[in-house]
């Protein structure tokens, strides 16, 4: 049977190319995008695809709450929550107006809009079968060198769908994450220019050609540029299923690794 899912940054990268892959498999998906110039090149290929009558297309920016008040007035099934940004480089140094604006998109307006989602359905007695998905990070799980702020807000995240899972389970409200790699889609490497907009030789001790070599090596190998379209296709399975892990890490070797870094944790020595 198929869902009604939302989807919060839908324009690029996973949560278009899950959305038009959930459409294709009977899914009809609200397909929300971050600015207006993005709406209506996405809804002419939508429709050049044969599938405008299974995906519609609205502008949702988080910062903007009449945006946010529209989209909990819309009706759907699953909330996924996949907009995002990032913020990188060392967290001694970085500004933390860059830290607090990343918290704000990550953490705190999906919070504001999950909770208007979820306190609407419970409100209308149609809470039972719905689900929350949030687009975490293998970053939500391990915390790399100058990767702390972007990776922090996802760890947040997990502790919120965490909780969410244990408080809105007797409403009949299902709760997960996807935890994905670090695969080629832009964002990260997008993420990784961030520093270089305030990184001064002259007054940090943090190099820039220093940062900017460890970034480049990280993205030439085959961990840092994995093909996207393994992620979506999971995504496609995973975000309208009715049963699965609460926290999905893609690829396997990336759990794998995730599992060992976390038994480790335990003995790691200052």
């Amino acid at each position: 049977m198929g869902k009604k899912i939302l989807i919060t940054g839908a324009g690029s990268g996973f949560g278009k190319g899950a959305a038009i892959g959930m459409a294709r498999n009977g899914h009809d998906i609200i397909a929300t995008v971050h600015v207006a110039s993005q709406v209506t090149p996405l809804r002419e290929e939508v429709e050049a695809l044969g599938l405008s009558d299974r995906i519609k297309v609205y502008r949702l920016d988080l910062t903007d709450q009449y945006d946010i008040q529209q989209a909990i007035g819309l009706d759907f099934d699953i909330l996924w929550n996949n907009a995002g940004m990032g913020e990188a480089g060392p967290v001694w140094e970085i500004p933390v107006d860059l830290v607090r604006k990343n918290y704000e998109v990550n953490v705190f307006l999906p919070l504001v809009l999950t909770q208007g989602v979820v306190q609407r359905w419970v409100r209308e007695g149609k809470a039972q079968g719905k689900k929350v998905v949030f687009t975490s990070s293998m970053g939500g799980l391990f915390t790399p060198a100058n990767w702390g702020t972007y990776v922090s807000t996802k760890h947040a995240l997990e502790a919120f769908a965490e909780a969410m899972q244990q408080e809105l389970a007797s409403y009949g409200i299902k709760v997960q994450t996807i935890n994905p790699g670090a695969y080629y889609t832009g964002y990260n490497e997008t993420m990784a220019d961030n520093p270089f907009r305030w990184l001064d030789d002259s007054k940090n001790f943090t190099k820039r050609a220093d940062l900017r070599k460890g970034f480049d090596d990280f993205f030439a190998t085959p961990e840092g540029k994995m093909d996207p379209q393994e992620m979506i296709d999971r995504m496609i399975e995973i975000v309208p299923a009715d049963t699965g892990k609460f926290r999905n890490v893609v690829p396997k070797k990336i759990e794998d690794m995730l599992k060992d870094h976390q038994l480790a944790a335990w003995e790691n020595q200052i």
